[in-house]
């Protein structure tokens, strides 16, 4: 069976399967921002080539796709497909495992398109169903499941965040004039979808020169405005900046070099700071700077699964120089700023050949306004000395 249908991915001829498991990805991605740092996962339940039921997960500690669905579909799971674009879960989380509620409504099969890449289930829900003689394939539109949780995947097998850095610059790559303005370079339409962007994400980190400067208060204007994250080696921030206020009342942390520790002054305003709710996290030094490696991990233990780098550009360098970004987002004005002084969007040391540069694939480019949108992918380091 074939069925021609038009879909977010275009009009494509897919058999049943594809038909089903693609229906299945674009209801997991509705969970997209809501569910961090629990996967993206959809089901739908069908037979004799009808659905019967459908789900994803929509938030953390709520009921996952696989047993959402089976309960909306009752009795009539038994003898049906189920298809779900993750391998179901053996273990009890903050909800109980899914294959009990999979062997429980005796389906007859299950399509899923990838493993579990954490190590906890890994293998061992497919392992469950096939001894309870429930039929299992695996890898239908797998690449596409892939693509989907690249965060999750980096998050539970890296223990590390995935990193998207952001960069707002103009034609010549600026992102401030010589007089450090920056406002606004990029349109409203640029910055409405950072504001999205932020919102799908746990958390966003800047630099603290960019706080000093620009006065951020970091919000989503969305459903879930994420962790502020400040790299502030010596706290240098002032104590009345616009991101400890109410109007941005997410959890802040502010990241420091352990030697700032040392000195009386500092220790009596991470008090204050801690009073105001503000997370102080001593990092260690690598080069005279934060360990960001260090520092990511950390924030994973906050189950930090996605972390969107904002600037400034001596920040962005960081995590290019160490091999740490995952992602980049190029929002580039039709304005040209020009000026030696002023300031570009990825500072740090640069490289010293050409064809060291950090080199990026599966490159996207869109109209967002007047402005122009490039997402990529990091497709190898060579910035690192």
């Amino acid at each position: 069976m074939t069925l021609k249908v038009q879909t977010r991915y275009g009009d494509l001829i897919l058999n049943k399967h594809e038909y089903f498991m693609k229906m299945t990805l674009e209801l997991a991605e509705k969970g997209r921002g809501r569910v961090s740092p629990n996967p993206m996962v959809g089901a739908v339940v069908v037979k004799n080539s009808r659905i019967i039921s459908s789900a994803y997960h929509r938030r953390v500690g709520g009921l996952h796709a696989e047993a959402l669905a089976l309960k909306i579909a009752g009795k009539k799971a038994r003898g049906a497909a189920l298809y779900v674009n993750l391998e179901p879960c053996a273990h009890a989380g903050r909800t109980p495992a899914c294959t009990d509620a999979i062997v429980k409504s005796r389906v007859k099969r299950v399509f899923c398109s990838m493993k579990d890449p954490n190590p906890v289930n890994n293998g061992h829900g497919i392992d469950l169903l096939r001894k309870n003689k429930i039929n299992v394939s695996v890898g239908l539109l797998r690449e596409e499941a892939q693509k989907l949780n690249k965060v999750f995947i980096k998050y539970i097998t890296k223990n590390m965040p995935f990193v998207t850095l952001k960069i707002a610059e103009s034609l010549d790559g600026k992102i401030a004039t010589r007089s450090k303005d920056s406002k606004w370079i990029t349109s409203d339409a640029s910055r409405s979808f950072a504001h999205k962007l932020r919102s799908e994400t746990d958390a966003v980190l800047v630099g603290v020169n960019t706080v000093i400067r620009d006065n951020p208060i970091l919000t989503s204007r969305r459903f879930r405005t994420p962790v502020k994250v400040i790299l502030d080696p010596y706290l240098n921030v002032q104590e009345r900046a616009y991101i400890f206020s109410k109007k941005s009342p997410a959890l802040n942390i502010i990241a420091i070099l352990k030697k700032s520790l040392d000195k009386k002054a500092a220790i009596q305003k991470i008090r204050r700071l801690n009073k105001k709710g503000v997370l102080v996290i001593s990092c260690p030094g690598k080069y005279g700077r934060i360990d960001l490696e260090w520092l990511l991990r950390e924030l994973a233990e906050l189950e930090i699964a996605h972390l969107l780098v904002e600037g400034g550009g001596d920040t962005l360098a960081g995590f290019l120089e160490n091999g740490l970004a995952d992602r980049v987002l190029f929002f580039i004005a039709p304005k040209i700023i020009g000026g030696k002084d002023a300031i570009t969007s990825v500072e740090g040391r640069g490289v010293d050949k050409v064809n060291k540069s950090v080199k990026l694939e599966d490159i996207k480019v869109e109209r967002i306004g007047e402005d122009v949108l490039i997402r990529a992918n990091i497709k190898s380091l060579q910035l690192k000395a």
